[in-house]
């Protein structure tokens, strides 16, 4: 708990508000670096809707290890992204892909110097490819580096359901419940091929892949537990898949599993 008048709790897991002699210890520090994007979320969300999941992920899978006795850090965010299937929509920015694995690669380098590992948590579908490339090289090189990622299982594409009821939770403020509108609800994986080739706008002139209409807070505070469940059991465990993701912590599972 944070004395009065001193920083919230959460600053005490920032890697940007820490000094280097905490860091400088034998048990070596897990260092989680949010990953997420800057582009359209449909007319109701706001342009950094995957940073803000990502970031709210890492923090609190942080705060729940660090209470259990872990040492872990969350990273700044890296808030740009590829978004280049985005990119006819004001708003977007997206650095694409060589460049945002020069600086996965180079940060993870870097980090893996003092810190006994690095995850990178991501909130952003399309940067995916490209995290799996440069974690591939980064563990290539020996250096104990993976990911893994905010999506949900059975959720709508982008600026639908899920999101909205997400940020509904995490941060209703920046919701415009009254903008939201349907977008395309064709399974993303049937449109894929088009998305690729002619950019999310020409399917969805709205950028919703989705229906936002019956999101909730309720719903959205019951996703992100689930999200930030998943992800504390996977850096309990730590077990990496052939993509360098981690693998569901299965020693968490059970824990929950018989729990009362």
């Amino acid at each position: 708990m944070s004395a009065p008048g001193g920083p919230p709790r959460h600053v005490h897991h920032a890697l940007a508000q820490r000094r280097w002699p905490l860091l400088d210890d034998d048990r070596g520090t897990l260092l989680l670096v949010p990953v997420g994007s800057t582009e359209q979320h449909g007319p109701h969300l706001p342009l950094g809707t995957d940073t803000m999941v990502a970031a709210a992920v890492a923090r609190l899978a942080a705060e729940r290890l660090v209470a259990e006795g872990r040492a872990v850090a969350v990273a700044p965010t890296l808030s740009y992204g590829a978004s280049g299937e985005h990119e006819d929509f004001p708003g977007t920015v997206s650095i694409g892909h060589e460049a945002l694995y020069l600086l996965l690669v180079e940060l993870g380098r870097s980090a893996c110097r003092w810190a006994q590992g690095v995850v990178f948590v991501n909130g952003h579908g399309g940067n995916v490819p490209t995290l799996k490339r440069a974690v591939a090289l980064l563990r290539h090189e020996g250096r104990p580096v993976a990911w893994t990622g905010c999506g949900v299982p059975g959720g709508d594409a982008h600026a639908g359901r899920t999101e909205t009821s997400i940020l509904r939770h995490l941060a209703p403020w920046s919701v415009q419940p009254g903008l939201a509108e349907p977008g395309v609800t064709t399974p993303a994986r049937e449109l894929m091929a088009e998305l690729v080739a002619r950019g999310v706008r020409a399917v969805s002139p709205n950028g919703v892949l989705g229906d936002p209409t019956g999101a909730t807070a309720e719903e959205g505070r019951g996703i992100v537990e689930s999200l930030v469940r998943r992800v504390v059991g996977e850096l309990v465990d730590i077990d990496v898949d052939e993509d360098g993701r981690l693998r569901p912590g299965t020693s968490r599972a059970r824990a929950t599993e018989s729990a009362p």
